[in-house]
């Protein structure tokens, strides 16, 4: 299987086989020495899936639009100063609560680790190759500004935030939506609602919501299709900023 021909290369290329291909290239002949066909066909597949699934991960994690590419759930500070339980967090890394279609809600003070948890929550969900996105709320409320009147616009908008399975929010009512946003996240929630998760990254303690999001019929829906299947994690009062400025 070594020693792939011009004409090989060109064929597998044009099949999309590139990964197939390059596993071929690269497997060594000491390596692959006094192997069967069938023990060294399997070598190069296992090495071509391991690289497709790479590259596949790698692309979900680039197009979730993670403020911080690099968070991981396993590397976190101070776990136990900041009351976070490892036994939950070691729950939400088998994204089993996708499965469950549940949300999350991570709720503290300002630079208590909100949106690293969120940003870890959805690079996990990536790396079990499910579609997820980051997005925080003021950038979401603009997004629906320009689109919002055009009606091609905000139905491409609707089915957008709509179809991720891991939808991250970021900053969850730090200004008060108007009527028109609050129209816009029923819309989307109700979408969403029993068949795919939302994470809220949040200062709002759970009753403030009601208030913050107008203390209308909206506020009702919309705290409705959230609250009742939703794991809830204090991130607490420890200050990560100040402590990643104290350890320079």
């Amino acid at each position: 299987m070594s020693g792939t021909d011009t004409e090989t290369k060109r064929k597998l290329r044009e099949i999309g086989a590139t990964a197939l291909l390059e596993a071929l290239e690269s497997q060594g002949e000491d390596l692959v020495l006094g192997m069967g066909f069938d023990d060294r066909l399997r070598l190069v597949v296992d090495e071509a899936h391991s690289s497709f699934n790479h590259a596949k991960v790698e692309g979900l994690i680039r197009r979730a639009g993670l403020r911080y590419p690099g968070a991981d759930l396993r590397r976190l500070d101070w776990v136990e100063e900041r009351g976070l339980d490892r036994n939950v967090l070691a729950q939400l890394a088998t994204c089993s609560f996708i499965e469950r279609q549940q949300n999350v809600v991570f709720q503290g003070f300002t630079g208590s680790g909100k949106s690293y948890l969120g940003c870890a929550l959805a690079k996990q969900a990536c790396q079990h190759r499910i579609r997820a996105h980051y997005i925080r709320m003021p950038d979401l409320e603009e997004a629906w500004a320009l689109a919002k009147d055009k009606p091609q616009a905000s139905t491409k908008f609707l089915r957008k935030y709509a179809s991720f399975t891991l939808l991250v929010i970021d900053e969850w009512l730090l200004d008060h939506p108007d009527e028109s946003m609050r129209s816009m996240l029923l819309e989307i929630l109700e979408r969403r609602y029993d068949s795919v998760s939302a994470v809220f990254c949040t200062q709002c303690a759970k009753k403030d919501w009601h208030q913050r999001l107008g203390s209308g019929v909206h506020a009702d829906a919309i705290m409705d299709r959230i609250v009742h299947n939703t794991i809830w994690v204090d991130t607490g009062t420890h200050n990560m900023r100040e402590q990643a400025v104290l350890n320079q």
